[in-house]
């Protein structure tokens, strides 16, 4: 009962201050860490101690897991170059740097200080990510900072388990030690990453044969902890099997699984991502008692400790820009720039200031052996760096990033590519669609498929902009009046359900039905949202050529008509956006508005190219071959 209590009190607290860091603007992770120092010294607070175990066992696998299934495959191979030098060559450059002042600042054997370094080195992104999104990281970084997080630990923790090692041998010969530590070393990447592929490739099999969401979405639950456990059962690299298997799975889950299976995976993720990453910064702050308590008892003097405490945490911070500086202009030098284009000084100082730790810091210390010379030392050093990288450089994050003036993601420019993105899938439906279709299909049924794709379409290009008049899309009409009906449909519902005329079951999937349909809405205005930008032009996309047609066409010309659709003001029609033809300088309206005056030019004269003429908006679009320039 009193576990439960516990587990319950918990789960309470992380939901508190999570919607108070909500409420007030602030950082999440950082208010629970101050939370749980302040509650570790309430009378009334048990002792919680952070087993190793529990940590990279219950919660390190689902949490990789879970990032690993939403990290998109292209996007971590397009910043592979980044990713590998920050989490590999920068995890072994701080657990050597580390462990070198380590060893130098306390009576430690090399190999305690090395086990320290990578205890201390691997940054945890989640705190990272939490602040990037809110203050507005372009995505390259967010991406970049995400794909470190999938792989630093494993690198941390293999180097931890190698400084180990090498301590149980010290009394092998150098270079017979060396040799084996090498071939461990080996196996523990390799192996990961193939008993990772192979877990996937079965789970996948399994998951063609489950058609029922709820299986689907427990094993997809049970994926993380079915490819760590035999990973390190083999002594390989259980994080290196789960973020493999997870990118595996998620880059193969629209063949995979079915619409309802995704949605209901996403959901639950969602939802025990939430719990787990709030819960692991209470915890790290609830160690902070017990850990001076034990402090207490070193046999060395404080002035050392303090000392080596500021020696190490200042190393930690600067051994990263130290890193990533040299490293990333020397690469641009030998190899050139990426695939997807260099960062930019002001992104690379962001990526060498997000260096917070996080809970594998302070899981990875308990891994040291008991017989660790001055281990509770170690454990304090470890606490210190955790919480003093969160709060210092997690406060100081979003000015920096409002410092060096990085570019946030533009909500219209998303909506922007949706919309081309919809327009060139709607096609293809139409294309599917008249293979499929057989003369004895209902006309009206195959006019209302047509008239659904095309619906989302237009929905998606009227979320671009706003007329001058700010008057109501077609749209957001169909939203609100569908919102009312929809209530209406729920309150008949409620009424025969509190009749006692119908079964409970038949009514729980009349329910659902409409629940199905109001999320559908639902998701369109939150992705109505967002602001508008200064100048929205299309997206450049480094090595994609624009069309022939985008290409010889001009980015502005003079309109006919400034004032209005050329043909609705001489008919007195009425219009939701305009469209500017870069030939000819004729202004029409968009198709979503009734007469579709824009497009009808396009097929009476043929002018291929056409900008946005709303204000604020400088894309254009090239009618032949449906194309964003």
């Amino acid at each position: 009962m009193h576990i439960a209590i516990e587990i319950v009190a918990l789960v309470s607290l992380v939901v508190a201050c999570a919607a108070l860091a909500r409420r007030f603007g602030v950082s999440a992770p950082l208010l629970l860490v101050v939370v749980g120092v302040a509650a570790s010294y309430l009378p009334f607070v048990p002792r919680v101690h952070l087993e190793p175990e529990v940590v990279l066992v219950g919660f390190l696998p689902p949490l990789l897991y879970a990032a690993a299934i939403r990290t998109s495959l292209f996007d971590f191979s397009a910043h592979r170059r980044s990713i590998g030098t920050l989490s590999v060559g920068l995890v072994a450059f701080t657990a050597i740097g580390v462990g070198l002042v380590a060893w130098w600042l306390l009576p430690i054997p090399l190999w305690a200080g090395f086990a320290i370094g990578a205890v201390v080195a691997p940054p945890d992104a989640v705190a990272a990510t939490s602040i990037a999104r809110k203050v507005g990281m372009p995505r390259r970084i967010v991406t970049i900072l995400e794909g470190e997080s999938l792989v630093n630990d494993a690198t941390a923790l293999v180097a931890l388990r190698t400084a180990i090692a090498a301590a149980a041998g010290a009394t092998v010969a150098w270079h017979e030690r060396a040799l084996e530590i090498s071939v461990d070393f080996i196996w523990a990447a390799g192996g990961g990453v193939l008993i990772g592929l192979v877990i996937a490739i079965v789970l996948a099999w399994i998951r063609r044969k489950f058609t029922e969401p709820v299986l689907d979405t427990t094993l997809s639950l049970a994926a993380p902890f079915i490819a760590y456990i035999p990973a390190e059962e083999l002594h390989a690299s259980g994080v290196l099997a789960v973020v493999v298997c997870g990118l595996f799975l998620g880059h193969k889950s629209p063949v995979l699984q079915s619409a309802a299976s995704r949605i209901s995976e996403r959901t639950n993720w969602r939802t025990f991502q939430f719990l787990l990453e709030n819960l692991v910064f209470l915890l790290i702050g609830l160690q902070t008692r017990w850990i001076l308590d034990d402090l207490s008892e070193s046999p060395l003097p404080a002035s050392q400790i303090i000392v080596a405490t500021v020696g190490i945490f200042v190393a930690v911070i600067l051994l990263r820009p130290i890193w990533i500086f040299p490293v990333t202009y020397a690469s641009r030098m030998v190899l050139g720039s990426s695939r997807s284009g260099p960062v930019s000084w002001p992104g690379i100082a962001v990526v060498s200031w997000a260096g917070m730790r996080g809970v594998v810091t302070l899981a990875a210390v308990f891994v040291l052996p008991e017989e660790t010379p001055h281990r509770e030392v170690l454990v304090f050093i470890a606490l210190v760096v955790t919480a003093g990288t969160l709060l210092l450089q997690g406060s100081t994050l979003p000015w920096l990033v409002r410092r060096v003036r990085l570019p946030a993601p533009d909500p219209a420019e998303d909506a922007l590519q949706e919309a081309a993105v919809l327009q060139g899938a709607h096609r293809e439906a139409l294309i599917a669609l008249d293979k499929v279709v057989t003369p004895d299909d209902p006309q009206q049924v195959v006019d209302l498929l047509k008239q659904r794709g095309e619906a989302r379409t237009l929905a998606a290009w009227e979320r671009l902009g706003r007329p001058e008049t700010e008057a109501e899309t077609p749209s957001e009409t169909f939203r609100r009046l569908r919102m009312a009906m929809l209530q209406a449909e729920r309150a008949h519902i409620l009424k025969v359900r509190d009749n006692g005329l119908v079964a409970d079951e038949v009514l729980q999937r009349a329910q659902t039905a409409l629940d199905i349909e109001e999320s559908m809405l639902d998701r369109a205005e939150a992705d109505d949202v967002g602001g508008r930008s200064e100048d929205l032009s299309a997206p450049v996309h480094a090595g994609k050529k624009l069309c022939e047609d985008l290409t010889a066409a001009p980015t502005v010309t003079t309109p006919n008509t400034p004032e209005g659709c050329e043909e609705c003001l001489r008919e007195g029609g009425s219009w939701v956006h305009l469209r500017l033809c870069l030939d000819c300088g004729h202004v029409g309206c968009c198709d979503s508005s009734q007469e579709r005056h824009a497009s009808k030019h396009y097929a009476e004269v043929g002018h291929p190219v056409m900008r946005s003429f709303e204000p604020g908006e400088s894309w254009r679009w090239c009618f032949r071959h449906e194309k964003l320039g």
